[in-house]
């Protein structure tokens, strides 16, 4: 029988709680919604307020099925929220927003990646954070990603914009700036300059297109995540890999001091140490007064 539980006083049925999802650690279902409700909630839920969420669907763990949809799922409940997004940037006009601790466990028991857009659900396309997803070409790691990070910080400081750090949660690092209210469009231009700019003066270290001869042991800056269309993981979403990982918030002395890949490989369990350490790390993102103009 599924057990049913209430969860901020809507009725919620949990399927499968002892299946195992990430057979390299054992990890269950139950154990990924625990992670959900007990540690990341909080930090979690104030990243994906008012953003449109798309799911990376891995039911059947990260070796089976997997499949991407900005749809609201079948079987979507009546009280979980859906908001109108222009058909340019989604498949339907309608998008899930995750709200609440109810709407996060409903979505978690669905075995999803969380990704949001660069916007909010009342502003679409009006982009309030920029982001650089650092790729790395093996045999580069995460180790060169950081040397990037560094350069893009150092970069967006000159034009008095403040940077953040997180993993992907698979290979790379992730690079976020808060930004008042501009146009996706034109972040997106910032963005490619920006990556056109990390190339010419780190050549042997960066490529900016996506070819994948271009990529063996340098980092692709991607920049293209910054479209209107499209999205990233949301900090604190574990991803379908062999492992828990999470896409994780860390320190620039973090990255500054990455020497091996593993320094920067966070599973689920460590992020309620994380948290209570350091706190939401990416709250400056949602502060107001933290964000700067686009040059």
């Amino acid at each position: 029988m599924t057990p049913i539980t209430e969860v901020e006083g809507r009725r919620l049925a949990l399927s499968n709680l002892d299946k195992v999802l990430y057979p390299a650690t054992g990890t269950t279902k139950g154990e990924v919604l625990h992670y959900y409700a007990a540690t990341a909630a909080g930090a979690l839920l104030a990243h994906l307020y008012n953003r449109p969420v798309s799911f990376l669907r891995y039911p059947d763990g990260p070796d089976g099925q997997r499949f991407f949809t900005k749809n609201p799922p079948p079987g979507t409940p009546s009280w979980v929220r859906i908001t109108e997004v222009p058909r340019h940037m989604a498949q339907q006009a309608g998008q899930v927003l995750i709200q609440d601790l109810a709407s996060l466990m409903w979505a978690a028991n669905l075995v999803v990646e969380f990704h949001t857009p660069q916007w909010q659900a009342d502003r679409p396309g009006i982009a309030d954070r920029m982001v650089f997803d650092l790729d790395p070409g093996a045999p580069a790691t995460v180790v060169e990603c950081c040397a990037v990070a560094l350069w893009l910080r150092d970069r967006l400081a000159a034009d008095g914009l403040l940077a953040y750090g997180k993993t992907s949660g698979s290979k790379g690092l992730h690079v976020l700036v808060p930004l008042e209210p501009v146009s996706s469009d034109r972040v997106s231009a910032y963005a490619k300059q920006l990556a056109v700019d990390a190339e010419r003066d780190l050549p042997e270290l960066v490529v900016r297109r996506m070819t994948r001869a271009l990529r063996p042991g340098k980092v692709f800056v991607d920049f293209s995540q910054n479209a209107a269309a499209k999205t990233t993981a949301t900090p604190y979403t574990l991803r379908a890999r062999t492992e828990p990982t999470v896409s994780a918030p860390v320190t620039w002395a973090e990255i500054q001091g990455c020497r091996s890949p593993a320094e920067l490989v966070f599973l689920a369990g460590d992020m309620a140490g994380r948290l209570a350490r350091y706190g939401d790390l990416l709250g400056p993102l949602i502060n107001p007064n933290r964000a700067r103009p686009l040059p």
